[in-house]
């Protein structure tokens, strides 16, 4: 019973591994438009063009935000230079260039957000600014890319200077949350894995200001036919949700225990 486990176990963390772990060019989110709602909250919208298809993006804050840069302003992603192995804050073995544009959303406050695609999305890189006296605490597991900090993650500085990145993983309220917090001033990038349609993360405080923007690897369906046995695909090259997904894990787990009974019988 125990080989039985560990073959899946070593099977899942396989399928985990592979796909999107070599250096990729991302496409970045082109923000346009105003604030939508008309409240004290915020809704903004913007457009990610990949080689096949046209994403729509969704950006969603009950609690408002500091500003909403679509056009023209300060480069905030600036520092170093591009490709995987360059010396950008936002650039790594995993991403090869960084936003090319200035827009940008700028928080402001504490408490929940949501980011919407209008199809699912494979391997989201979030890129983040400033992130000096806040952390996000998100819904799904992500890995840390690249930082800018000299001394330590080997990335030239931000365009507010150094600061390093740490994951935090943690339970709130019965759910579990992964946080990414830092020192000094953090600017770098995370990586979702996976296929996703939402992400979900919520501002620990309130802190004027730290920003963001979002690109992907691709849609899930150009990454699944390129990349077939990455999590969230299925063999025949098509997205799977990750509801499917965890209940194929599920069925594995299961069938592995009957087996298993039938040997110790």
């Amino acid at each position: 019973m125990t080989k039985l486990f560990a073959r899946a176990a070593c099977t899942l963390a396989l399928a985990i591994a592979a796909g999107g772990a070599s250096a990729a060019q991302i496409y970045w989110t082109d923000w346009t438009g105003v604030d939508r709602d008309p409240g004290t909250g915020f809704q903004g919208g913007g457009t990610i063009t990949t080689p096949t298809s046209t994403v729509t993006v969704t950006y969603t804050n009950p609690q408002g935000v500091g500003f909403y840069q679509t056009s023209g302003g300060n480069y905030y992603y600036s520092g170093g230079t591009d490709g995987p192995t360059g010396t950008s804050p936002y650039t790594s073995s995993a991403v090869d260039n960084r936003p090319a544009t200035t827009d940008i959303v700028a928080l402001q406050y504490a408490g929940s957000q949501t980011l919407s695609f209008s199809q699912a999305i494979a391997n989201p890189v979030f890129a983040y600014v400033s992130l000096n006296g806040n952390g996000y605490a998100f819904d799904q597991d992500f890995d840390i890319l690249s930082f800018g900090n000299p001394s330590d993650g080997g990335n030239a500085c931000g365009y507010y200077g150094c600061g390093t990145s740490y994951k935090q993983v943690v339970t709130v309220g019965g759910k579990t949350e992964y946080q990414l917090l830092g020192t000094g001033e953090p600017h770098g990038t995370l990586q979702f894995k996976g296929t996703f349609d939402t992400v979900s993360w919520r501002s620990l405080s309130n802190e004027y200001w730290n920003g963001f923007t979002v690109g992907v690897q691709g849609t899930a369906v150009e990454f699944c036919e390129a990349n077939p046995t990455a999590p969230g695909c299925t063999p025949n090259g098509v997205p799977a949700p990750a509801s499917l997904a965890l209940l194929g894990l599920g069925l594995v787990v299961l069938a592995a225990r009957r087996v298993a009974r039938r040997e110790t019988m």
